[in-house]
């Protein structure tokens, strides 16, 4: 069971610790590069340490001087937020998915202590835990940071992981269902995270990190002072929650959970004349969740476009930002428009994932009970497809005002109509990238999420490494993302964005035409 447990989480374990261990070394490394002596490092601390906004994803800086404490700072605070989704994902799926698919029920009829299930899921969470900690530790060690303290800032890092594995573990006891389950545990790790915010943010209020194992995480001070006593409030904090659910799951009823749900409830019928209208109610918290991280994010990169633009750029960040875009950041204009490269990202992230959700659909067996009504199976995809596309179109123009409003906060002089273009200059790479999921999905349905995601992380990390490893340009063009004018500090690339669109609409008429011709294939 636990060899089955890691097969199945070994996707998700494996793409996590890639970029936990990149993020880890890029950042290192480019610290130091871009920050090489004292003096540019002392305008960096001026510039950033006191950055309310920087506060919200990174915490509370201690050290802003040396390589080591800018690395605590930016990879302990923000990837300690991943390691806490990790957990929770990873819970719920190995504990909550397997009784909602009925396969925990089947295991079950073995003779197999009821414990045992449990158990192994631990142990495959556990296997991951270290995972994930080994590859933080590879990236800072292949930076040239001392082993030692690479070790503990992978730990630091990692820490609050046990800690929500416990969140989602108990959570998968209480809710009846994985979808109440998963509301749950992120309803957990948003009060968490938000006390960490109010900690690091609000004067007087710093005693609240210690209300939450995200503040623990930043109370370890790898670099900064070490305080590893700090690790035994993790620890704690996960053995109690795992003790409890263990407990539970030995007691209560497969399939159900502690808290009450009824078979009866009053007909809910909005949202179902249409097959699209039905994906709409069952994507709409979906749509919501990545409307509002956008949002956020794109607020913040408005609100801090001054500051970095004034903060002094050393040369050498300059030459390195002109070989992967022929942008300048010294501007507010420069800064948000070259930061508009991870909305693109974002958008065309979110793009897979409402085809990954149409491919779980069918992998179900949903999808055969819808289309046994007189529903065309075209018809179906070309809904989904549109919703992708309407999404796409709604969280661009949402991160276009929202960073107009961020920047007009700050009196960086942006126009609305610029940063609506800047988010109209989202859309033709995420619908490039739509259009070929959506063939992946109608030709290979059971490799459309790697293939979807692959293509997506490859062609990004391809236009950001490709400039610096001195690539040739037509090697370059091969990524979508190169094709793009970093808006509104340059111009909207009219005739590439019309190829785009023109790529991605036959990508999809060739979807729907393969897909009309296709098995519904399962798991």
């Amino acid at each position: 069971m636990v060899r089955r447990a890691l097969a199945d989480s070994r996707t998700r374990n494996l793409s996590y610790a890639a970029f936990f261990g990149l993020v880890a070394y890029a950042n290192v490394v480019g610290y130091r590069s871009t920050y090489p002596t004292v003096r540019s490092r002392l305008d960096f601390a001026h510039a950033f340490g006191g950055n309310a906004s920087l506060r919200l994803f990174y915490g509370r800086p201690y050290d802003l001087l040396s390589v080591g404490g800018y690395s605590a700072w930016r990879i302990g605070g923000l990837m300690s937020i991943f390691a806490a989704v990790w957990g929770v994902l990873a819970a719920v799926r190995a504990l909550k998915t397997e009784e909602d698919s009925g396969r925990q029920e089947l295991v079950l009829a073995a003779p197999i202590a009821r414990r045992a299930p449990y158990l192994a899921a631990l142990m495959a969470s556990g296997a991951g835990v270290a995972l994930l900690w080994l590859a933080v530790f590879l990236g800072l060690l292949g930076a040239s940071l001392p082993a030692g303290e690479s070790a503990y800032l992978a730990l630091a890092t990692v820490a609050v992981a046990p800690v929500f594995v416990g969140v989602g573990a108990l959570a998968s006891q209480l809710a009846p269902t994985r979808r109440l389950a998963i509301e749950l545990s992120s309803a957990v790790l948003a009060v968490a995270l938000l006390l960490r915010v109010v900690a690091d943010t609000a004067s007087g209020l710093e005693w609240l990190r210690w209300a939450t194992p995200l503040g623990w995480a930043e109370e370890l001070r790898p670099f900064t002072g070490a305080q590893p006593l700090v690790l035994l409030l993790a620890l704690a904090a996960s053995g109690a929650l795992l003790a409890l659910a263990g407990g539970l799951a030995s007691r209560r009823d497969v399939g159900s959970g502690l808290l009450a749900s009824s078979d009866d409830a009053p007909p809910r019928l909005r949202l179902l004349s249409s097959p699209t209208a039905l994906a709409l109610r069952e994507e709409r918290g979906s749509l919501a969740a990545w409307l509002f991280g956008a949002g956020l994010y794109a607020v913040i990169v408005g609100a801090i476009s001054t500051s970095v633009s004034s903060a002094g750029i050393s040369n050498n960040l300059q030459r390195q930002l002109q070989k992967v875009a022929a942008v300048s950041i010294t501007t507010p204009a420069g800064y948000v428009g070259l930061s508009f490269l991870f909305f693109i990202l974002l958008v065309s992230l979110f793009a897979c994932a409402q085809l990954t959700a149409a491919r779980h659909e069918e992998s179900e067996e949903r999808l055969e009970t819808l289309l046994s009504l007189p529903i065309a199976r075209r018809r179906w995809l070309a809904g989904r497809l549109g919703l992708a596309v309407a999404g796409a179109v709604v969280i661009s123009l949402a991160c276009g005002v929202l960073a107009w409003a961020g920047a007009a906060s700050r009196n960086a002089h942006i126009s609305l109509a610029s940063m609506l273009e800047a988010g109209v200059n989202c859309l033709p790479v995420a619908l490039l990238f739509l259009g070929v999921a959506a063939l992946a999905f109608a030709l290979i349905p059971r490799a459309t999420t790697g293939l979807a995601y692959g293509l997506v992380a490859v062609a990004f990390v391809w236009q950001l490494l490709g400039g610096l490893l001195g690539a040739p340009k037509w090697l370059l063009e091969l990524t979508p993302f190169q094709h793009v004018g970093f808006v509104p500090a340059q111009a909207f690339r009219v005739t590439d964005a019309v190829v785009m669109l023109a790529l991605a609409a036959a990508a999809g008429a060739a979807a729907l035409w393969a897909f009309g011709r296709r098995d519904l294939i399962g798991e």
